[in-house]
Parts: structure tokens; sequence; C-alpha cells
């Protein structure tokens, strides 16, 4: 059994052994420790310390990448990503499209996001789907060791640049049976965890727990939920979406983020679009709401819990 920051490791040695360089600040073992004994074992010139500059870091990245080299670069929390901003929109994403193919960016940017931890608001922000909204930007988020393992590895090997979000909240809660093999997951592929009929439930990262678990008090009420992890939030999972709610009828949204922007309201619109004859009531979105994230004794109150899913799901059952 491995938990969360351990699967990133793993697959971070399997990768460093395949010629992939990390760069990171924390004398390379990243504040969870996630990367913790790679320094050691593949010495400095492959996994390099840097000053804690967010800008540097990436555009250190951006510039390794366009010469041939796999970098992946560490920012310490989402809330400190702001300052890769530059480097992310006016270089990373868009250095296939202005050499017109000549050149590629296939570097990984990894950061923890989300709440749970107890942290100040910098260290606890989830606005992924500011990065979502950039072209020729992938972003992915694992929900379980599993895919974290699975989804660093795609991430890597993926000729294009990927911010590859980690929940904090998972990295000592979330264990599973990960074999070391190298074998990836596909990206842009949505993964269904738990088959329904009733009402479809769309989530991504640390927040799916809350959202297995509304499923499970569900269908102790006789509602029978089927539970969707996004896991590759840009490209997402289109035809997925839409296959489960022309199944089930009925959807909520969970994320962790405000709601107002949220990624959350993206796929709304995708089934408004295109699969508005399934539905038989009107999409729910359980979300943080729209003010910063609170400091830690009210951290809770922010985050969607079972309770809100529980009632969302329920009254989309009970319409009309």
């Amino acid at each position: 059994m491995i938990e969360s920051r351990e699967a990133g490791r793993h697959a971070a040695r399997f990768l460093a052994n395949k010629g992939a360089r990390l760069v990171a600040a924390s004398d390379s073992k990243g504040v969870f420790r996630a990367t913790v004994g790679l320094q050691k074992r593949f010495g400095p010139e492959r996994v390099m310390d840097t000053p804690l500059s967010e800008l540097l870091i990436s555009g250190l990245c951006v510039g390794m990448a366009a010469q041939g080299l796999k970098p992946v670069g560490e920012i310490q929390f989402m809330g400190f990503i702001y300052p890769c901003i530059d480097q992310l929109v006016n270089h990373a994403s868009r250095l296939r499209h202005r050499t017109q193919g000549r050149l590629s960016c296939p570097m990984v940017l990894r950061t923890p996001c989300g709440a749970g931890i107890r942290a100040p608001e910098h260290h606890s922000e989830h606005t992924e789907a500011m990065l979502a909204h950039i072209p020729g930007l992938r972003v992915v988020i694992p929900s379980s060791p599993e895919r974290a393992y699975g989804l660093l590895l795609a991430a890597i090997r993926d000729p294009d640049p990927v911010v590859f979000l980690e929940p904090t909240g998972l990295y000592r809660s979330a264990k599973g049976e990960v074999e070391d093999n190298g074998e990836a997951l596909p990206l842009d592929v949505a993964f269904v965890l738990r088959e329904g009929k009733d009402v479809t439930l769309i989530a991504w990262g640390a927040i799916l727990k809350e959202t297995l678990a509304a499923a499970d008090e569900l269908a102790a009420g006789g509602t029978s939920a089927e539970v969707i992890d996004l896991a590759t939030l840009k490209p997402y999972d289109e035809e997925t979406i839409l296959a489960s709610v022309a199944k089930t009828g009925r959807c909520v949204i969970v994320h962790e983020a405000a709601r107002t922007g949220g990624f959350g309201a993206e796929i709304a619109a995708l089934i408004a679009e295109r699969g508005l004859t399934s539905l038989l009531a009107p999409i729910a979105r359980v979300t943080g709401y729209d003010t910063v994230i609170p400091l830690p004794r009210l951290e809770q109150h922010y985050m969607p819990s079972v309770a809100r899913i529980v009632v969302a799901a329920r009254q989309v059952c009970q319409f009309g």
C-alpha cells in the first residue's frame, strides 16, 4: 500500500531513470516530500534545487523543454503559481503554434492544490479553471495513488505542456495498491468510478472522496448514483459525460473551487449544448463559495460536504 505522495515519487523515479529532469526548490524534496531521495539517487544534474522563484522555475522549464529535455518543475503551492502565468500563457502553451511545429514544449509543472490541510489561503487555492482556459495547455488532476502514478507518467511523456495538480488533501490520506511498472494511464479520459442509473455525480481531485461517500449514502436511500472522475480537465472527456447523463437524465457537478467561473460551469454548458434532451432536471453544482479560502477554523464550512452533495442529488432526483 502506498500513499498519494509516494505514487508521485515512484513515477518521478521511473522517469528520472528514463531521462526526465526534475526542477524544484525546497532542497528537491518538495513541501510534502513527494520527491525525497531522488537527488541522492540521480544527482544534482538531473534533480535540481533552485531559488524559491516560481517565475524562474517555469521559465527554466520552458527553455529546457524547447531544447529537447523533459523538465518537471514543482511549484510549492497552487497559490504561488501566478508568477508562472506569463511563461505558461506566452511561451509554453504557444511554442508549437509559434514555430509551426518545429519546436514543442514537453514540460510538466507540478503543484499541490486545494484545502483540507488547515493552511493559510495561498496554500489552499483551487484555481484550475484559470489554467484550463489557456489554449495549448493540458491540466491534469489525479484522485488516487494509482491515478497519480499513471497520469504523471503520461504527463511527462506528452509532447506538450501539462500542469499537474496534486490535491494536498490526498497526500497522506489516500492509500492504494500501485504496481511500479512504468505503465501510464490515458490522458483526456474520464474514469467511471461507480456505475449508476438515477443521477450522475461529476468531480475531480480530493473532493471525489466526499462524492463517493455521498453516492454510498444515496444508495442506502435507494438512489443509484454514477460517479465520474474527470481526471483531465483540459481537454476533458466530453463523450463519457454525455453518455452518463443520457443514461441517468440528471447531473450534479462537484468541485472545491469557487462557484463563479468554476470549471463546473463549462461542463454544465456542454450538457446544455449537446445533452439537453437527455435532462430530466436542471443541472446542480455543489462548490466552494465566491470568497477567499477561509482560515482553518472555517475551512470545512467552505468545502463541499457529503451532506451538501446528497441534498443536491436528492433535489434533482425529485424534480418534476
